[in-house]
């Protein structure tokens, strides 16, 4: 909406005033004000959306849903070791340990055979599921074959891959993040996999599905790290990425974001401590025999797209972004130009976002709340949320000129 249809003509007080002095009349002083004033517009919830789940238990982060519409949630547990579920299928009658409960909740089974803390989600084009388990608990350091790849047949639900992240891939410090699984390269497809870092060694990991041969890339690149300085305004307080200096005061990271192209011949990506957008080609970095300076002049960079956690992409080719700055999800369309899809206070910290059609989901984990970011204290308010909106909204209809 033009600024004009919301204020009508605006005339700069200086030019007025000259105006006024010019036809012979003494200024005046302004008057006082009153409690009719402007105010910005932008505050106002926007977008129509929907609450499809409430957790009162441990926040959720990784979303997926199938093609018959079945709804996966995870709950990672490297910030908080809780004793629930760390997937979970969402049903009519709530939450139930996927894919069952030897390998969703806590249990002395060794650490590559159960599921530890599941974090980011996502399908393949065929409609399996699969998930990143992070393997940190809270607390503890991460144990060898913690971290892994976790594919999951849901009209069988039965896993039928688990790629233990080997050592050198995954590093003490590793945070893996978020993950896509592209099945146009290799013999069985290809996943990658961001490493945000729990510390300050992000990079981006590569992982064929039929050999298990990984590797890390991009770990120096620019598009991968943390932004030094970076602010961010959460939930109206100015916060600096300034380590070792500041503890950080909201969460922050290396590459984490990470969407296909419809067409999975694009990978677009992310630092969570950056506002801009990068892609590199798959055929390039898939191919294990690229070299680190191949990889590094195929990155483009996108532009800017806010704050964003999670990414996805709908069957347009246009990307979703979360924004934990707004309270909001952004929509970059193929043009480069942006819309706001959802702005609402209980939008906090967006984080994991999957597109289901013309529906798009989002989990609202109140992760800038927690405890290691504010002090010690734990400032987050149960219920988390799990909205929907649409990606496509109907036209609103005028009841007056209705034909």
């Amino acid at each position: 909406m033009k600024r004009r249809s919301l204020l009508g003509a605006a005339v700069p007080v200086g030019v007025a005033a000259l105006a006024m002095a010019g036809a012979g009349q003494a200024a005046r002083a302004a008057p006082a004000a009153t409690g009719r004033m402007n105010r910005d517009y932008g505050l106002n919830s926007a977008g129509p959306f929907e609450i499809v789940a409430r957790f009162d238990g441990p926040g959720p982060s990784g979303i997926a849903v199938t093609p018959g519409r079945r709804i996966f949630v995870g709950f990672p547990r490297h910030a908080i070791n809780h004793a629930g579920v760390t997937l979970a299928e969402l049903r009519a009658d709530g939450l139930h340990a996927y894919p069952d409960t030897q390998w969703s909740m806590p249990s002395d089974r060794p650490p590559q055979q159960r599921l530890m803390s599941v974090h980011g989600m996502t399908t393949d084009t065929r409609g399996r599921l699969w998930c990143i388990d992070d393997g940190k608990l809270a607390g503890q350091s991460l144990a060898p074959g913690a971290a892994k790849v976790i594919g999951i047949d849901p009209e069988k639900n039965t896993i039928f891959a688990n790629i233990v992240l080997r050592p050198g891939i995954v590093l003490p410090d590793s945070h893996m993040n978020d993950l896509r699984v592209d099945l146009t390269h290799g013999a069985a497809g290809t996943v990658y996999v961001t490493d945000s870092s729990f510390g300050l060694s992000p990079a981006l990991v590569v992982v064929d599905i039929a050999t298990g041969r990984q590797r890390r890339v991009l770990a120096t690149h620019p598009a991968a790290q943390a932004e030094r300085g970076f602010m961010a305004v959460v939930e109206g307080r100015p916060l600096v990425f300034d380590p070792p200096r500041h503890k950080p005061g909201f969460v922050w990271g290396g590459i984490d974001g990470i969407t296909l192209s419809p067409d999975s011949r694009t990978l677009y990506f992310c630092p969570l401590t950056s506002r801009r957008l990068y892609s590199i080609p798959t055929a390039v970095l898939s191919d294990f025999s690229t070299t680190e300076a191949q990889l590094a002049q195929a990155v483009r960079d996108e532009g800017e797209k806010g704050v964003a956690d999670g990414l996805a992409t709908d069957g347009q080719g246009r990307i979703y972004t979360t924004n934990f700055e707004h309270d909001a999800i952004f929509r970059r369309n193929v043009d480069g130009s942006f819309d706001t899809m959802v702005r609402d206070p209980r939008v906090l910290s967006p984080d994991g976002i999957f597109v289901d059609g013309n529906d798009v989901y989002c989990t609202l984990g109140q992760w800038n709340r927690l405890g290691g970011l504010n002090g010690g204290h734990d400032l987050r308010v149960p219920p988390y949320y799990l909205i929907r909106f649409p990606a496509d909204p109907p036209d609103a209809v005028d009841a007056l000129h209705v034909k």
